[in-house]
């Protein structure tokens, strides 16, 4: 089985930062691409940002500039680095991967992290 597990959430004052992590493990064949998500009551998770199996990154708008995604792929983790936070950072945040389970022909699926609540307040 594949498992994500994270941590680094919490409180931090507007201005601030934390940084995410999510380890992955189990029978992995492939991670393709991980990324980090968000989702407050009320709305649809949303994508934070992405990254590809060879380093290509991708952010959503409202985080450009500001979160970096990264990647060990010899530890199968995945980090996400917020800086110049903000209240509407306030979110619960997951971790995904697209992952290729026990051999090359195994099954591929995104797997979910069990969300990590992060609070941006003065």
């Amino acid at each position: 089985q594949v498992q994500l597990v994270e941590s680094g959430g919490g409180l931090v004052q507007p201005g601030g930062s934390l940084r995410l992590s999510c380890a992955a493990s189990g029978s992995i064949y492939r991670i393709n691409t991980m990324g980090w998500y968000r989702q407050v009551p009320g709305k649809e998770r949303e994508l934070v940002a992405t990254i590809t199996s060879s380093s290509g990154t991708d952010y959503a708008d409202s985080v450009k500039g500001r979160f970096t995604i990264s990647r060990d792929n010899a530890e199968n983790t995945e980090y996400l680095q917020m800086n110049s936070l903000k209240p509407e950072d306030t979110a619960v945040y997951y971790c995904n991967a697209l992952i290729t389970a026990v051999s090359r022909r195994g099954p591929r699926n995104d797997y979910w992290g069990q969300g990590t609540q992060v609070t941006v307040s003065s």
